[in-house]
């Protein structure tokens, strides 16, 4: 928002781009954009991010998020629209050491270098720490109006905010789900079952409670009614679902290779995790390839039966 800002504030236009995938949407950069009367275009890449994400050439950070491989990509595909646009070059809103693995020196040379527009990268919050760029050199842009920030203190850009009348900026944390433990690990889970999974089975990975039954199966379980509500959007008729009816309790999804085994786990922990006893015996609906049944059955005893399948 402050890049963009600082950039307009020299008369030029600037027009956002977000680059939407399963792991990051564009609700908050819409928000952002708006309250800046700033045009923004949302671009999906999931093919190319997903592609990029099976095997980043500089790895993963502390989770699944490959950072710099991430961020080349991004460039690259704003570059490959500058004609399309009118533009003249790319920025960031990157600040030099924020993010010390992916935002040092290092990285930031090494994406631009990647990204085949070498020299057409400004970022306007550190320019005065990096080398000049060429909407520089050719006059398009004044360096002496561009900051050098650096370091993972927020507060140098919130006072420049405020100066810039910028009151609804987002948190520094969060964003990427490739960024979240838990998630992370269903997804690598995923991939290792799944090399080419749908991006419904990625959707699926930021609900409910997942357990691995073996390599080839997987149930998910609700945790609230939103929860239930979405899982059920994203049932397909080969899956098996199970909805406990006589009492409260969770949508549960199974999916892969289904088995009886797979279906009886499917229904007890169905049980398991409603409002019945450990003794009850609950009506559940099933469906399955487009059939309906109604059964009667009874969790295990007790929730920590699972746990050893918990992803």
């Amino acid at each position: 928002m402050m890049a963009a800002a600082l950039i307009r504030e020299q008369g030029i236009d600037v027009l956002a781009l977000f680059f939407e995938t399963p792991f990051f949407t564009s609700e908050r950069a819409v928000r952002s954009a708006t309250s800046l009367d700033l045009p923004i275009k949302v671009i999906d890449i999931t093919e190319s991010h997903l592609k990029m994400l099976k095997k980043p050439k500089h790895g993963y950070g502390q989770n699944m998020n490959p950072c710099i491989d991430c961020h080349t990509l991004m460039i690259r595909k704003a570059g490959e629209r500058l004609e399309e646009e009118g533009a003249g070059f790319i920025i960031t809103g990157e600040v030099v050491g924020q993010r010390p693995m992916s935002q040092n020196i290092k990285a930031l040379s090494m994406v631009e270098s990647e990204s085949g527009y070498k020299g057409l990268i400004l970022r306007p919050l550190s320019a005065k720490r990096l080398p000049v760029t060429i909407p520089e050199e050719k006059g398009w842009v004044d360096r002496d109006k561009l900051m050098g920030y650096s370091g993972r203190s927020r507060k140098p850009q919130m006072a420049l905010a405020k100066i810039l009348n910028i009151h609804d900026y987002p948190s520094p944390a969060g964003g990427c789900l490739l960024t979240d433990g838990v998630f992370s690990r269903r997804l690598k889970d995923l991939f290792s079952s799944r090399p080419n999974a749908e991006v419904r089975e990625i959707e699926l990975l930021k609900l409910g409670r997942h357990f691995r039954i073996d390599p080839n199966a997987k149930l998910v379980v609700g945790r609230n009614k939103e929860e239930n509500q979405a899982i059920r959007a994203l049932f397909r008729e080969m899956d098996l679902m199970v909805i406990p009816i006589s009492v409260p309790g969770p949508t549960v999804l199974a999916l892969g290779t289904l088995s009886p085994e797979i279906e009886d786990l499917a229904l007890s922990l169905a049980v398991s995790y409603s409002d019945a006893g450990e003794t009850d015996m609950v009506e559940v609906r099933l469906l399955e390839k487009g059939v309906e049944r109604v059964v009667r059955a009874k969790g295990r005893a007790g929730k920590e039966a699972y746990q050893g399948y918990m992803i």
